[in-house]
């Protein structure tokens, strides 16, 4: 199976092209851009440096979210958009999943952490059980300290994600025993550990309705739901 993984959920813009487990070839790039200018040419420049065409492609899996809303949103996109067009089949995962994927020599809990702004974080708990890295708590957007507290009854937690040194204090101060990534390699998404996930995982049944999962309302629905409260059902719809 030939997949091509794309994630542009964060700063971070990787992808990659992989048959079965071999990487065929990957693209990576932290620096700060415009993710809407930048994904489709990579995209088309891997593909022909690999050899292939887009026709080639049997599944393509996306980084699903959480994240930025518009990293998720041109992400999710493209990956609608040639999943329908070019007829494969598409995958989502979790943003988060994809960052603890890095962890493999890591035998306790992995904490992947996305700065979610005004001291909240995108987040959640996973494990390698078996092999096979498991979410042991839904993913969240939960404030910081909220969430260290959930995690104190925790022997062994690895925090990783570049957003992790923005709460180091408050980590070290909470859980002194905890341990941070030290890796770089480590602290990003990997185009070729997403595509691992998604090849192990059930294609959508519907392309149509697949949307990112931002796990947290955009600013504007928030404001608008504290003035409509009786309108909750509909507010999609006014707004």
């Amino acid at each position: 199976m030939r997949i091509l993984a794309i994630d542009t959920s964060n700063q971070t813009l990787t992808i990659a092209v992989c048959e079965d487990k071999k990487i065929i070839g990957q693209y990576t790039i932290t620096v700060k851009r415009n993710h809407s200018l930048t994904l489709m040419p990579a995209i088309t420049q891997l593909v022909k440096d690999v050899g292939m065409k887009p026709k080639d492609i049997d599944r393509i899996v996306v980084a699903q979210g959480p994240g930025s809303y518009t990293g998720l949103r041109i992400g999710v996109t493209t990956a609608k958009t040639l999943a329908y067009t070019l007829n494969k089949e598409l995958v989502g995962v979790s943003s988060l999943k994809t960052l603890a994927a890095n962890c493999v020599k890591v035998k306790g809990t992995i904490i992947p952490i996305f700065d979610a702004r005004r001291n909240n974080v995108y987040t959640g708990a996973y494990q390698y059980v078996n092999g096979v890295l498991t979410n042991i708590i839904e993913d969240r957007h939960i404030a910081m300290e909220d969430w260290l507290g959930q995690l104190k009854d925790i022997d062994s937690v690895y925090f990783v994600g570049e957003d992790v040194e923005k709460f180091r204090s408050l980590i070290e101060a909470t859980l002194p025993t905890a341990e941070i990534c030290a890796s770089s390699e480590w602290q990003i998404p990997n185009g070729a550990a997403l595509a691992e996930l998604g090849r192990v995982s059930e294609p959508e049944a519907d392309i149509h309705h697949f949307l990112p999962n931002y796990l947290k309302r955009v600013e504007a629905e928030e404001n608008w739901l504290k003035d409509h409260v009786s309108e909750v059902d509909n507010y999609v719809e006014k707004i």
